[in-house]
């Protein structure tokens, strides 16, 4: 299995940060066919294969922001108002994804991209690791 880990800049504000072009750039360098998994190590963030650009991934924040308030009613209280909500948020986005990669490219759909998802205006950086792993 060949790893690495990439840095990602959320900017301290909740984010939908695009990361397919790493991801690609990590299979292409497989040039075989396997699995590309992602995993977002962190307990507030997490890994969405999205469309992005044509306003899914504003709806998708607006969408989290109706169902985890950023408010006082979460009893994981501490940092910023509402910081609860992030740590319940890997429940419904997940800090991973695994997608199939053929010939060194992934096999998304049409529309899709790879994103990390922030809710967690505490933190402005996050770290994502690509693990590659060949198939037989």
């Amino acid at each position: 299995m060949r790893t690495t880990v990439i840095n990602v800049a959320t900017g301290g504000r909740e984010a939908v940060v695009d990361i397919t072009a790493e991801c690609e750039k990590f299979a292409a360098s497989a040039a075989g066919d396997g699995l590309l998994h992602v995993f977002v190590p962190h307990a507030t963030a997490g890994v969405a294969l999205i469309e992005l650009g044509a306003g899914s991934d504003t709806d998708l924040l607006a969408a989290l922001r109706e169902l985890l308030p950023a408010d006082d009613r979460w009893r994981h209280a501490h940092g910023s108002t509402g910081h609860g909500r992030s740590h319940v948020m890997p429940a419904l986005v997940p800090p991973y994804a695994t997608i199939p990669v053929i010939d060194g490219r992934m096999a998304l759909g049409t529309w899709q991209s790879v994103s990390v998802v922030d809710l967690n205006v505490d933190n402005a950086e996050r770290q994502v690791r690509l693990s590659f792993l060949a198939g037989a």
